[in-house]
């Protein structure tokens, strides 16, 4: 297919977190908020003259003294975050919005907190309790804990406009991202999808690290071009695969995974758009507050949740983007270390396959694993896998 217009321009701002567009909005007095997690709700960072950028460590190679104060068995997105940190990398932000729902991520945010290493007058970081239960009691302690340490302190250290006519327009913003990046989502249901699993990456990626007010035009334009665009006659791709897991913010990584023959139709994982791209519907009656946080704790399906229900709902909507994608396998990954998503690997990669009948593959990777040869190896076998399967299932019905 021919190449989207945008998508070296796209590309080009992934490889830097102080891309140009962040640049842009802080020469024009925007206040840059970063954050780290799906937890921290991010259409509440885009409030007034607010803008959220979610942090990475694009092109990371030694991450020695992070290792240093953190260990050597822990996940190393936190300690690349904490290394870029301390090279200078975020001095650009103006607070972080942290959450207490990674054990390893709150030692990355304390310790940039504690060793003063983003020096201005203003800045903070916010260290917000997140419920491990989705309930009514759950949902008000969040809106607490959103309001005490995260809400107010831009109130009051910034002026920044806190009141429901702003959550409603930040929310109002915040969807029209999302129905765009949905829409576009949704051509990967086709045979012959007129977008790659790296491509919707890359689009989806960048509404989570640039102004959205900066992209907005170009997002619209992309998917004008997508609805029209020509495919290819022959496929290239060999199968079809629902990827689930931890953080993948290295669009180096799916494009390994596509070039060895799976094409990635549906990304549920972290910076992934299940979930994180849903609109966000304010319900008749609620608090405007309430409505927001009680969605992002109901939607999320993150592994640190281990009530049955949450169990539950994280396979049940895996085999639900499996069939509605049309997958032929699922490839289940962690960041080496990752506490949260390393039981869940193990244990729901077995359960998929065994109780669900889907084929499985399950990985643990470094955070920067563009260049591993193990890893295409065991991608293509996976693959080469799926294709003996669909032709033995031929097979049996003719």
């Amino acid at each position: 297919m021919k190449d989207l217009k945008h998508l070296y321009y796209f590309e080009g701002l992934l490889e830097n977190a102080h891309n140009d567009l962040i640049r842009q909005a802080s020469n024009e007095g925007k206040l840059i908020i970063g954050y780290t997690c799906f937890h921290m709700p991010e259409v509440l960072l885009n409030l007034d003259n607010c803008i959220s950028t979610r942090m990475r460590a694009p092109k990371t190679g030694s991450i020695d003294i992070a290792t240093y104060y953190m260990s050597n068995y822990t996940c190393e997105f936190c300690r690349a975050l904490l290394e870029r940190a301390m090279e200078g990398g975020y001095n650009f932000v103006d607070a972080i919005a942290g959450v207490d729902a990674c054990a390893q991520m709150n030692r990355a945010l304390e310790n940039i907190e504690v060793q003063k290493l983003i020096e201005k007058d203003r800045f903070f970081i916010s260290h917000v309790d997140v419920p491990y239960k989705v309930d009514e009691k759950a949902v008000a302690h969040y809106v607490q804990q959103i309001t005490i340490k995260v809400l107010n302190p831009l109130k009051e250290k910034f002026g920044i406009d806190i009141s429901d006519k702003s959550l409603k327009e930040a929310v109002k913003k915040h969807n029209e991202v999302c129905r765009i990046i949905t829409e576009i989502g949704e051509f990967r249901k086709e045979d012959n999808p007129p977008i790659t699993g790296y491509e919707f990456h890359i689009l989806n990626l960048i509404t989570y690290c640039c102004p959205k007010y900066l992209i907005i035009d170009k997002l619209r334009e992309t998917l004008e071009e997508i609805k029209t665009r020509e495919r290819d006659e022959e496929k290239k791709f060999r199968a079809r695969v629902v990827m689930v897991g931890s953080e993948i913010d290295d669009e180096a990584l799916t494009y390994l995974i596509e070039d060895s023959g799976a094409l990635i139709v549906a990304d549920r994982f972290c910076f992934g758009s299940f979930p994180g791209r849903q609109e966000i519907i304010l319900q008749e009656g609620e608090n405007v507050l309430s409505s927001i946080c009680r969605q992002y704790l109901e939607q999320s399906q993150c592994p640190r949740y281990m009530s049955r229900d949450k169990i539950n709902q994280r396979r049940e909507m895996v085999d639900e983007y499996a069939k509605k994608f049309k997958a032929d396998g699922i490839i289940y990954e962690q960041i080496k270390f990752c506490d949260y998503w390393g039981y869940e690997r193990a244990l729901s990669s077995h359960v998929m396959n065994k109780e669900y009948g889907y084929p499985v593959l399950s990985i643990d990777r470094p955070y920067m694993s563009r260049t591993s040869g193990q890893l295409r190896t065991r991608i293509q076998a996976f693959v080469e896998s799926l294709e003996i399967k669909k032709i033995r299932r031929k097979g049996r019905i003719s």
